[in-house]
């Protein structure tokens, strides 16, 4: 299995200045930027899912006036014009912070954070230090949090979030200026910010590719999978490739190399085979029993899974189609003309039809639910995760013509839409909103990365005996140096097999993040736009993913709402205006 090495630089207040430079270079040369956050918490989730979008920003600007920003990860996606089409240059850094006034840290984020290696130790004693709100003194001349999100600002560049709405609030409030108080002046606000867009990529896994799940890791993993199954195949369309800067052996001492594979992670295994999948993580990346969990969190088996129901299922709908097509030649009537419509049924009003409908219609509850409890492993996963965020009327609409009409196919005379219409208040609704509640608890535990093995880097240093870090995102291991102490052995197979989902960064969520994005562009987009542009993927541009909602929240300036205040006074001060 060939793979790719992620060096991921660990940037805190001891080396911040020296990694300063870098930092600015790469943030101006990039094509785009990818940004994830690491919480101290969010505060009650039964406001964070207020179906009242206004209320909704109120409770997010509570949870971070009064929580703060752990750490930040960046990454840089830098668009190479001479190289083979859709060749990004990326690096990728992981700020750790400490906010210098008081705030709430929640035991739940903590006992999180612990488990999946993040060390506090650490963060309390070389943190970045940043102060919440407007500036203060100097705050914009030295090299600082503030500085720094204030050249993100000034480059222009599109931004590239996961699940952003939490992250540009927290953002905002923490390296910006004070929130404003309605959520329209917010988006007003951001629209003037990032004037080459905001893009969301939960939102395009979800409405532009319409992938089974995406969360986090399931779309990074899903997109990894088809570009290298796309370069293996030989296939003639596009191809995202990546790499990555030569670093010398001073800046070694601070990455972390996270060693990717192509097409495919470690399987898990055992004497009955493939152990089972849990149903919660995979339908929403999320499970309450974390790492004690017996079964399965394995993306990558996830994915297989999916991709094989998803075979069955095409296939049964182009069977039934068939014979449903040949049950309707056969039913013709005889004076109908060969020219009707195949899917016209004649009207027969008889007295059992009506019979059999009002009994539909009164029962419909205790059966949807008996189809619901018989079914729950199969089809009403795949509901839940391809239309999780919307009601159970888009639920019918999505998917009446493949998975609803599967769940109700003992009461198949009725209308599906009026049935789930009718019983919307009964336990059908209980599974979306398990759904919106994983969407919060992802959120809360950082971004929705959660994996069955964790791995603690509490205290380790990569001990780096070369100088020249590359790889391509092609699966082209020839160019990839391998650190010394990560080769071969037990303990090598072990950080191989939890690299991607075992310790918890946000500096590598970034890298997903964008990985994502750079995928979805090259499929999508034509081989010489450049995401600089803002041409890529239009219609997710300024887009922000709701859960709960069938529609985004818009990243527009209103003709009702004014930019806040404090907003037009730092811009004047960013841009030199009187």
């Amino acid at each position: 299995m060939s793979s790719m090495i992620v060096p991921v630089i660990d940037v805190q207040n001891d080396n911040f200045k020296e990694l300063w430079p870098a930092m600015v270079l790469a943030i101006k040369s990039s094509s785009f930027i990818a940004l994830d956050t690491e919480l101290s918490g969010l505060g009650s989730r039964k406001d964070l899912l207020a179906q009242c979008i206004e209320e909704r920003y109120k409770a997010i600007c509570n949870a971070a006036r009064t929580r703060s920003i752990l750490s930040l990860g960046i990454a840089c996606f830098r668009k190479l014009p001479d190289k083979a089409p859709h060749t990004y240059l990326v690096q990728v850094y992981n700020l750790t912070l400490l906010c210098m006034q008081e705030y709430v840290i929640e035991p739940q984020s903590v006992q999180f954070l612990v488990q999946h290696g993040f060390d506090f130790n650490k963060q309390y004693a070389q943190g970045i230090p940043y102060r919440k709100g407007n500036d203060k003194g100097g705050d914009l001349q030295s090299q600082s949090m503030r500085a720094l999100f204030l050249e993100v600002i000034q480059a222009r560049k599109p931004l590239v979030l996961h699940n952003g709405l939490i992250d540009l609030v927290f953002l905002y409030q923490c390296f910006y200026t004070w929130l404003p108080d309605r959520l329209g002046t917010f988006t007003a606000d951001l629209s003037e910010i990032f004037p080459a867009g905001i893009f969301d990529t939960k939102h395009v896994a979800e409405f532009e590719v319409r992938f089974m799940a995406s969360y986090l890791e399931y779309a990074y993993k899903k997109c990894k999978r088809e570009n290298f199954k796309s370069v293996e195949a030989g296939e003639p369309g596009p191809h995202l490739s990546l790499e990555f800067c030569n670093y010398t052996e001073r800046l070694c001492t601070y990455i972390d190399f996270r060693q990717c594979t192509e097409g495919g992670g470690e399987r898990e295994t055992g004497e009955e085979g493939p152990p089972a999948i849990c149903m919660k993580f995979s339908a929403y990346g999320w499970c309450p029993n974390g790492s004690q969990c017996t079964l399965s969190h394995n993306t990558d088996l996830i994915i297989e899974q999916d991709e094989q129901i998803k075979k069955s299922k095409d296939h049964k709908r182009s069977r039934k189609k068939r014979k449903f097509k040949a049950a309707q030649e056969e039913s013709r009537a005889p004076n109908e003309p060969e020219s009707s419509p195949l899917n016209k049924q004649l009207c027969v009003a008889d007295d059992k039809m009506q019979e059999d409908w009002g009994s539909v219609k009164e029962t419909a509850s205790a059966d949807v639910v008996e189809i619901v409890k018989e079914t729950a492993s199969a089809d009403v996963v795949e509901i839940v995760k391809e239309t999780a965020s919307a009601d159970v009327v888009e639920i019918v609409k999505e998917t009446a013509s493949a998975d609803v009409v599967e769940i109700v196919k003992e009461t198949a005379s009725a209308d599906v839409v009026e049935i789930v219409k009718e019983t919307a208040s009964a336990d059908v609704v209980e599974i979306v909103k398990d759904a919106l509640l994983a969407e919060v608890e992802r959120k809360d535990f950082s971004d929705e990365q959660v994996v069955e093995e964790t791995q603690n880097s509490n205290g380790t240093e990569n001990k780096c005996e070369t100088h020249v870090i590359s790889g391509n995102g092609t699966g082209d291991q020839n160019d990839v140096a391998i650190p010394q102490g990560e080769k071969g052995g037990s303990k090598g197979k072990e950080k191989q097999k939890a690299a991607e989902g075992g310790t918890h960064r946000a500096g590598f969520d970034a890298f997903m993040t964008g990985y994502i994005f750079a995928y979805i562009t090259t499929l999508k987009a034509g081989a010489e736009t450049d995401p600089s542009s803002g041409a890529c993927l239009p219609d997710c541009l300024n887009k922000v993913y709701l859960s709960g909602k069938s529609v985004p929240l818009q990243i527009v300036k209103s003709s009702f709402s004014k930019s806040s205040k404090a907003h037009t006074l730092k811009m004047a001060s960013v841009w030199g205006k009187s």
